[in-house]
């Protein structure tokens, strides 16, 4: 495992645990990619690489060689590759055209971190061994370095860009995408997790076709409208079948990906920054770090992918002592009460919860400023006496009281207009002099890219966070950027103003996650409009969406899945009828359904019934039984909400002894068919007890027979099946 350099062949082979992945330095200088894919040992690998005239439409002086069809690990535009470029940059002169080389390489242990960007890290360098190609293009002195590291214990290839002015004169950067990778054919389909608020992360596969097949964010964020991740679907691939690659950026900022079919059926993945409205000057001797691009290969489908990727994420991304830490049972306030509420109600509602077995109180938004409403407040982060007159430390001792953590909302990276910081300061947020400041949710963004602004978030929020033993963190994020301008930055730097905001943002969340390592802190926008790599290095966990209905959860949840590991997931109980769709289902399976994820609820424990008490106590106790597993299991998905009327999907015990079942159908139908559907990731050689029962399987039976489909007598039924293994 490792990289490894032939020095006469000029040829990079990386290998992970499962994967190999080969670069070419061919004629020229120019980096040329040879494979990714399954691992192969690799004693002929100059086979790989094809260079043969095509058309007089692609440009060369060797009849050879032209890079309008040599498969480049960093593609130009402007010096004979008509395909999209992973980079473009802006001369003094004002040409675009830049011709970067191969200048020299180094191979070392480990991985460094991304200056301000989050990234995968590794605890020794003996875990990780990473690749700096360095490329130079001689006339202007641009140096960009390819950065590629490998694992040892995780099938997974990180890739990212540095760009280097090493000349005398400005240069502008128009794009610097984090990688670019060229695939000798194009017969696959790209998959793509889109969707919109309360409607995230669904799942969207189409063929690919000739030109360009892409996704991207303009909002300022990685947004509820798209995800930074896709995959290419080799013929025949699917759950758990065939190859896959996954690639995912680990950034929160807008973004672009696709992948384009040349006119000779090749097809060029791309993925990093969106260049729409960006733009970045390189004074002498400046860099520009592109974010980092995580590549998982998998030959065994999507499920094969998903768990690369939810190993690497659960160990190597997210980070602090809630990494390897259960998460605890919550009640959150906010679909109960809204703004309206009192100490004393909020102490009603932690008592119930306290009395069902919870853990921990979630006092969500309204407690700050004059805030009784969304128009009004953000930014003025001190608290409101008129709901508690006593102010939050006597809040957090009466629930700390009741043996229950006491946790809070903040939102603060917003303002309103209608505050006293607006008030104080009108040029804090972003905009654009002489335009109308358009406010969404009725507030506006504060211009993170500002140190002053900065600081004043951390000062005043790490404030309120030391006035009281405060043990977790929501933080909300509820609108996307418009007129996105900064009062300190020059003209010719206006369009750095959005990655700025990211950079500035980092820096806030490293300084109040540093300072106060014992919180959990859950990552929020507006519901799941900035679940992203990027926020998991912060934050260990994300509220997946603000639609809590069960029945939409199925999809939202398993989508999420695709790319995100399970404790990255906030799943709550909500009250029916839901909130955001009005639909009523049992009390049973908005448990079952939100016990695959880190367990909540989110309503009014005081008016519950006895029997509703009794099955909360239930669920309360089951999940605490096995939260281990949900939390920290191989995730294993069945039954697809995007294929039909029933959802399937189950945790198995990293050493197998222990699975978790969760079966759900939405509509009960007459006369249903007698199915059966069959289990993943057991060991065959086992025997498993089903503990509602007591009957015994084989855990050959449960992967090759299966099990009956249940059978219901209702809509928007569930069932779960736990099964140990027998001594």
């Amino acid at each position: 495992m490792g990289i490894q350099f032939d020095e006469q062949k000029q040829i990079f082979h990386l290998q992970s645990r499962e994967t190999s992945y080969v670069i070419k330095i061919v004629k020229g200088g120019y980096p040329a990619h040879l494979y990714w894919g399954r691992r192969v040992r690799g004693s002929r690998l100059e086979r790989l690489l094809e260079l043969k005239e095509r058309s007089s439409f692609s440009p060369t002086t060797d009849p050879e060689f032209s890079l309008d069809t040599l498969p480049h690990e960093y593609p130009a535009f402007g010096n004979s590759d008509f395909r999209s470029p992973a980079y473009q940059v802006q001369l003094t002169n004002g040409t675009t055209v830049s011709d970067l080389r191969y200048e020299s390489h180094e191979i070392r242990k480990g991985k460094p971190q991304l200056a301000g960007l989050p990234s995968v890290y590794t605890e020794s360098d003996e875990e990780a061994e990473t690749l700096e190609i360095t490329l130079k293009d001689a006339l202007s002195g641009l140096t960009v370095v390819l950065t590629y590291t490998v694992f040892e214990n995780y099938n997974a290839i990180t890739r990212s860009a540095r760009l280097i002015n090493n000349g005398s004169a400005e240069l502008k950067v128009l794009r610097a995408l984090s990688m670019s990778l060229d695939f000798a054919n194009d017969e696959y389909e790209m998959l793509q997790l889109s969707g919109a608020w309360a409607r995230e992360r669904y799942i969207h596969r189409r063929k690919l076709v000739p030109g360009m097949q892409s996704i991207e964010s303009r909002r300022g964020s990685s947004s509820s409208m798209q995800n930074p991740f896709i995959a290419l679907l080799g013929e025949g691939a699917d759950e758990d079948h065939g190859e896959v690659y996954g690639v995912n950026l680990v950034y929160s900022g807008s973004f672009t990906a696709g992948v384009e079919v040349s006119q000779f059926h090749t097809s060029r993945l791309f993925m990093g920054i969106n260049p729409f409205d960006f733009s970045w000057l390189l004074e002498p001797g400046e860099q520009f770090q592109a974010p980092e691009v995580v590549l998982v290969h998998s030959s065994e489908g999507l499920g094969g992918m998903s768990r690369s990727f939810h190993d690497l994420y659960r160990n190597r991304l997210t980070r602090g002592k809630f990494r390897d830490q259960s998460r605890p049972i919550l009640i959150n306030n906010w679909e109960a009460t809204y703004f309206d509420f009192t100490a004393d109600k909020i102490e009603a509602i932690a008592k119930a919860g306290q009395e069902l077995g919870l853990e921990l109180f979630v006092l969500d938004d309204g407690w700050f400023g004059k805030r009784d409403n969304d128009r009004s407040s953000l930014g003025d982060w001190f608290v409101d006496r008129r709901k508690l007159p006593n102010g939050l430390e006597d809040l957090v001792d009466r629930v700390r009281n009741l043996d229950m953590q006491f946790g809070l909302w903040f939102e603060p990276e917003m303002i309103s207009p209608e505050s006293e910081l607006y008030r104080a300061h009108p040029d804090w947020c972003l905009h654009v002099e002489g335009r109308t400041r358009t406010t969404a949710r009725q507030q506006l963004v504060l211009d993170l890219s500002r140190a002053d602004v900065r600081n004043y978030i951390v000062e005043t929020v790490s404030a309120v966070l030391a006035s009281a033993p405060i043990t977790y963190v929501k933080w909300d994020m509820n609108r996307n950027m418009t007129e996105i301008g900064s009062a300190l930055l020059p003209a010719e730097r206006q369009r750095e103003t959005a990655h700025r905001y990211m950079l500035g943002l980092y820096d806030v969340m490293e300084r109040i996650t540093s300072a106060f390592p014992d919180i959990l802190f859950e990552s929020c926008s507006g519901g799941g409009g900035r679940f992203d790599p990027g926020m998991l290095y912060y934050m260990p966990q994300t509220w997946t969406s603000d639609n809590t209905d069960a029945v939409c959860r199925l999809k939202i949840q398993y989508g999420t899945s695709i790319v995100y590991p399970i404790s990255s997931m906030g799943a709550h109980v909500s009250a029916v009828p839901n909130h955001q769709v009005g639909r009523s289902t049992p009390l049973e399976t908005r448990g079952n359904v939100a016990l695959s994820g880190n367990f909540g609820y989110e309503l009014d424990l005081t008016k519950f019934t006895e029997d509703e008490k009794t099955v909360v106590k239930d669920q309360v106790a089951f999940y605490k039984e096995v939260r281990h597993l949900v939390q920290f299991g191989d995730f294993y998905r069945l039954k697809s909400p995007f294929e039909g009327n029933d959802t399937a999907w189950m945790f198995v015990s990293k050493d197998k002894q222990e699975a978790l079942v969760f079966f759900m159908t939405v509509l009960r139908q007459p006369y249903h068919p007698l199915n059966r559907f069959t289990l993943k990731g057991l060991n065959p050689e086992l025997d498993y007890t089903l503990q509602a029962t007591g009957e015994s399987y084989g855990g050959d039976e449960l992967m090759y027979a299966g099990l009956p489909f249940p059978q219901f007598h209702g809509d928007f039924e569930s069932k779960v099946y736990r099964f140990i293994a027998k001594a």
